[in-house]
C-alpha cells in the first residue's frame, strides 16, 4: 500500500466510530404527556379514599379512590419524596394490582419509564371522574421490609395507599378518608372524624398534604392519656401495644410526659397544633419508629417501656426530639426541604438545624420534664462525645456533607464501615455543636441569655398558626445575632465545613464538663447494652459486638483502631478469647488483663467457612466515657439541664 492508500485508510478508520454511531433517539416516546408543572390554585375536584387494613393475616392493605376533576389525559403521582425522611424513598414496589375505570369502562394507563412514581391515564375526552384500584402490600415479615401490620397493631402512613393528580400543590387538593378496621380495634390520629360506622371510620376533609401529615396508629391494646388538661390545644398519649401487660402505665410517668408538654411550651412560648396526638406503639412486632408530623409523631420503642421504666432511659428523649420537630421542622422548615409536591426532590442543607437542633432539644427536655434524670443526660451526652472522639471519618468528611446522606440512601442499609464513611451525623454531632453555641452564649452574656430565647424567637412566632414558615442559614444567622452578637456565620461554618480536626467538645468544657474515662460502665450504659444485647468497646480495642441474634457477632470496627490493625472486620463472630470460648465478659477480663502488658490479646474468629487467629495489640485496659465536674467552670450545664 502506498502513502496515499494508507492515509485514505486510516481516514476511513478514524472516521468509523462517528460514521457508525448510533444516532440519539427522541428524549421521551412521542405523545408521552409531561408531569404538570405545580401550581398553587385550588384542585377542581376531590379524592375519596377507601382503605381496607382489616386483613392481619396476609397484610395485603386494599385501597379504592375515586378522583374527580379529571379533565380527560392526567397524570397521576405516588408519593416519593417523603416529608421527615427527607428522601426519595415512597414504597411504590409495594403497590400492586393497578386497575383504573371511567363510568364502568376500563381505562388505559402508562407507568412513566423514566419517572416510575408517574401514571399517565390515558381517560378519553370528556372523562371527569375516575375508579382507582390497588393493594398495598404490606411486609408479611422481616425478609420483606419494615413490619407495619401485626395481628395485633397497625401503623398507617396514607403516603402508602395513594395516587394524587399532578398539577397542584398538594395542599390544594381535597381527600376525604375513609379506613376499615378489624372489629374491636382502637385508633388515633390527628384527624377528625366524621362518621364511624362499626370498624369502619369517615374522616372529615382535609387537603392532600394534611392527610399524609396525619398517620394512624390502630390495635387491639390501646389507652389515651390526656397530657395537658384545661388547654386549647390539648395533647394525648395513645399508646398502643402488643400485649394488655405493657400498657400498665405508673401515675408519675404520666406526670413525667405532662412535664415534656410544660417545658417544651416553656422553650417555644407556642403552639402550632389545635391539638397533638404522641402515637406511641410499644411493640417488637412492627417496626420502631421516630418521625414528626405537624399535629402527632410517631414513635416506637420496647415492648416494655413502662414496664422496665427504669432500665430504659436511653429511649426516653424519642418523644421529646419528635415533639420538638412540631416547632422545628414542621412549622419552621428549612427552605431547601419545603416543596410543593411528593414529587419535587428536597435538599437538606440544613439539617444540621433540622435534626440537629431538634437533637439537642430532645436531650435536654427529656431532662428537664424528668424523663431522664440529670445524671443519665450526663451519661448520654458523655457518650455521644466520646463516639466522635474517635470517628475516623472526620478526617475527610465534613458535617455539611453528611447531610446529603439521605438522598444517597435512602433505605438506611447497613454500613460497613460507618466509623470511616460517617452516617447522618448531622443529628448527633451538631447535638455537640448545638451545646456549643448555647454555652457560648451564656457565658458572653453573663448568664442572662441562652438558646431558650434563640428558639422562642425564631420558633415560637405565629402562635397557632400551622402555615409553614420556611428559614435560611442568613436567618439563623441573623437570630442568633439579635439573641447575643457574633460573628456567628463563621462560627458555625468552621464547625460544618472543617474536616481533620477535634470533636466539636468545647460546650462540654464550657458548661463545666469534661470527658474523662474510666474502667467501668455508667449505668446508663450497661443498661443500653444490655437492653440492646450489645457489647460496646469502642473506645478500648475499637470494636462492638451485636450478640443479639449470635454471639460475638462484630458489628462495628473502628477505622485505623486496635481490632482494625489486627484484620478484624464486621461479619466476623469471634469464637475464642486466649483460648477460652467467647463471652463478652470473657473478651473485658482479657482486656484488663493486658493492660500495662506486652501479651496480645488472641481471638479466634470465624469468617465465612474460615477460622482465623488474630492478635489485638491493645494494652491502656478497658475505657468508658463519663463527664466529670470541672469546678474551675461554672456548671452551665447543669443549668441547661434544670426544669424551667
Amino acid at each position: 500500500m502506498n502513502s496515499a492508500a494508507r492515509l485514505v485508510a486510516l481516514c476511513v478508520v478514524l472516521a468509523a466510530p462517528a460514521a457508525f454511531a448510533q444516532s440519539p433517539g427522541p428524549l421521551a416516546p412521542a405523545g408521552v404527556m409531561p408531569v404538570p408543572i405545580a401550581k398553587d390554585k385550588p384542585y377542581p375536584g376531590q379524592i375519596h379514599l377507601d382503605v381496607d387494613a382489616s386483613d392481619t393475616v396476609q397484610r395485603v392493605i386494599r385501597v379504592h379512590e375515586t378522583v374527580s376533576g379529571i379533565n380527560g389525559e392526567t397524570v397521576l403521582l405516588y408519593p416519593k419524596w417523603l416529608p421527615g425522611t427527607h428522601a426519595p424513598d415512597g414504597p411504590i414496589q409495594q403497590i400492586a394490582g393497578l386497575k383504573i375505570s371511567a363510568g364502568g369502562a376500563s381505562v388505559p394507563w402508562t407507568r412513566d419509564p423514566a419517572d416510575v412514581y408517574a401514571f399517565r391515564v390515558h381517560a378519553g375526552a370528556g372523562v371527569k371522574s375516575i375508579e382507582i384500584e390497588f393493594q398495598y402490600l404490606s411486609a408479611p415479615g422481616d425478609a420483606f421490609g419494615y413490619l407495619e401490620m401485626s395481628r395485633d397493631l397497625l401503623i398507617m402512613e396514607w403516603n402508602n395507599v395513594v395516587l394524587y393528580p399532578a398539577g397542584y400543590f398538594v395542599r390544594q387538593i381535597p381527600v376525604v378518608a375513609t379506613l376499615k378496621l378489624p372489629a374491636g380495634w382502637q385508633s388515633a390520629t390527628a384527624l377528625e372524624t366524621a362518621s364511624s360506622n362499626g370498624s369502619q371510620t369517615t374522616y372529615k376533609s382535609v387537603g392532600l398534604e394534611t392527610l399524609i401529615d396525619s398517620p394512624l396508629f390502630a390495635g387491639r391494646y390501646a389507652k389515651r392519656f390526656e397530657l395537658d388538661p384545661g388547654s386549647p390545644a390539648p395533647a394525648y398519649l395513645d399508646l398502643f401495644a402488643d400485649r394488655p401487660a405493657f400498657l400498665e402505665v405508673k401515675p408519675e410517668q404520666i406526670e413525667a410526659h405532662r412535664n415534656l408538654v410544660k417545658q417544651a411550651y416553656k422553650v417555644f412560648g407556642s403552639r402550632h397544633y389545635a391539638h397533638y396526638d404522641f402515637l406511641y406503639s410499644l411493640t417488637d412486632q412492627v417496626y420502631q419508629e421516630g418521625l414528626e408530623h405537624q399535629q402527632s409523631s410517631e414513635n416506637g420503642t420496647d415492648p416494655n417501656t413502662f414496664t422496665d421504666w427504669d432500665k430504659l432511659a436511653f429511649e426516653r428523649d424519642l418523644l421529646a426530639h419528635e415533639y420538638t420537630h412540631s416547632w422545628n421542622g414542621k412549622f419552621r422548615r428549612p427552605a431547601d426541604l419545603w416543596v410543593p409536591t411528593y414529587h419535587v426532590p428536597m435538599q437538606g442543607s440544613l439539617l444540621w438545624v433540622y435534626e440537629g437542633q431538634t437533637q439537642y432539644w430532645g436531650n435536654v427536655l427529656a431532662a428537664r420534664s424528668g424523663l431522664r434524670t440529670k445524671q443519665q443526660a450526663l451519661d448520654a451526652l458523655a457518650g455521644n462525645a466520646a463516639y466522635y472522639e474517635i470517628q475516623a471519618g472526620r478526617r475527610w468528611r465534613s458535617l455539611q456533607e453528611t447531610t446529603n446522606d439521605p438522598v444517597m440512601d435512602p433505605g438506611r442499609h447497613p454500613i460497613p464501615w460507618v466509623n470511616w464513611q460517617r452516617f447522618e451525623d448531622y443529628y448527633s454531632e451538631s447535638d455537640l455543636v448545638w451545646l456549643d453555641v448555647d454555652t457560648l452564649i451564656r457565658e458572653r452574656s453573663q448568664g442572662k441569655r441562652s438558646l431558650d430565647d434563640f428558639a422562642h424567637a425564631f420558633f415560637g412566632i405565629n402562635d397557632g398558626s400551622t402555615v409553614t414558615v420556611t428559614y435560611t442559614f442568613e436567618d439563623v444567622v441573623k437570630a442568633l445575632n439579635a439573641v447575643e452578637p457574633y460573628d456567628w456565620a463563621k462560627f458555625l461554618r468552621e464547625r460544618l465545613d472543617a474536616t481533620g480536626k477535634g470533636a466539636p467538645l468545647d460546650g462540654l468544657r464550657r458548661g463545666g464538663y469534661k470527658l474523662v474515662y474510666t474502667d467501668t460502665p455508667s449505668d446508663y450504659q450497661s443498661a443500653s447494652e444490655g437492653q440492646s444485647k450489645r457489647t460496646g468497646l469502642l473506645n478500648s480495642i475499637g470494636l462492638e459486638m451485636n450478640d443479639k441474634d449470635k454471639a460475638g457477632s462484630i458489628s462495628e470496627v473502628v477505622w485505623d483502631g486496635p481490632a482494625f490493625k489486627a484484620k478484624l472486620t464486621q461479619g466476623m463472630q469471634i469464637i475464642a478469647v486466649n483460648g477460652i470460648a467467647y463471652e463478652a465478659d470473657v473478651l473485658k477480663e482479657a482486656i484488663t488483663a493486658a493492660k500495662g502488658t506486652n501479651a496480645p490479646i488472641e481471638l479466634i474468629v470465624k469468617y465465612d467457612d474460615r477460622y482465623l487467629v488474630l492478635n489485638i495489640d491493645y494494652h491502656d485496659g478497658l475505657r468508658y466515657p463519663h463527664l466529670e465536674r470541672d469546678t474551675s467552670v461554672p456548671a452551665r450545664l447543669d443549668d441547661i439541664l434544670a426544669p424551667r
